[in-house]
């Protein structure tokens, strides 16, 4: 297989690197990352200034653009054959319910999706990851299994896995986005000249995040797999919406 693989945490993140040398050992694996952290870049193109593609002594491609960059630019102009599966990751922290909006780890397998490729976005769920190890071997197995059995090409797979060690993470389940609550205030500061500054605030805790939930499977210790899928059109709402139309005319 031909693998590419990027994140949004930069080509330096440990858990590109581990999932990278994992992989070597299954087939082709091609690097694009970006030079630095990108978390929260979502599915942003840079439009308005040159990307460089440059080449770090173990190999790995990095980029001066977005995690969506770096996919877009590999599949559509680096690479020579496009690649048979797309692997964003693994991050260092969830990728949970409303965080797939924002998540740059999610937009570049989101990206490889678009493209034309199956894509997998991989997460390590923690603010302070540490077991990367147990994380790239769920990916080894999970592309192993799609190979003997194969699963339609035209998916898209979050993938959260517990920060626990390998031998502790005994069940997967197929799950639901979640909800958080309203995201925490933007907290405002002032600059060394006392200039107002903001950062943005945490993210809610889980609103919607009972059984059946991403969030839930990682509170019970369990790897969750969320199928996603690009058309965000709300097929439900189409006849009320169409009905609505007809009262004004334009």
């Amino acid at each position: 297989m031909r693998f590419l693989v990027s994140n949004d945490d930069g080509y330096q993140a440990i858990g590109i690197e581990l999932l990278a040398a994992a992989l070597v050992e299954t087939g082709d694996v091609t690097v694009v990352a970006p030079d630095r952290n990108r978390s929260g870049a979502s599915n942003s193109l840079t439009l308005d200034s040159p990307l460089y593609v440059k080449q770090a002594k173990n190999g790995f491609y990095y980029v001066n653009g977005t995690p969506t960059d770096c996919v877009h630019l590999a599949i559509t102009g680096l690479l020579e054959h496009e690649p048979d599966l797309v692997v964003s990751g693994v991050n260092a922290g969830a990728n949970l319910g409303d965080d797939v909006l924002y998540s740059g780890t999610v937009a570049a397998a989101m990206e490889g999706r678009f493209l034309g490729c199956p894509a997998l976005a991989v997460s390590l769920a923690s603010e302070t990851p540490v077991h990367f190890d147990a994380a790239v071997k769920v990916v080894v197995n999970m592309i192993k299994a799609m190979s003997a059995n194969p699963i339609a090409n035209d998916l898209l797979l979050n993938i959260n896995i517990p920060d626990l060690p390998y031998e502790q993470l005994n069940e997967t389940q197929v799950t639901r986005l979640g909800y958080r609550h309203k995201a925490e205030p933007a907290i405002k500061m002032h600059d060394p000249k006392n200039r107002e500054i903001y950062w943005i605030g945490p993210p809610g805790e889980g609103d919607d995040a009972g059984p059946g939930t991403d969030f839930y499977a990682i509170e019970e210790g369990k790897i969750s797999i969320t199928p996603l899928q690009t058309d965000l059109t709300r097929y439900n709402a189409l006849d009320d919406l169409s009905d609505w139309v007809k009262t004004f005319a334009v």
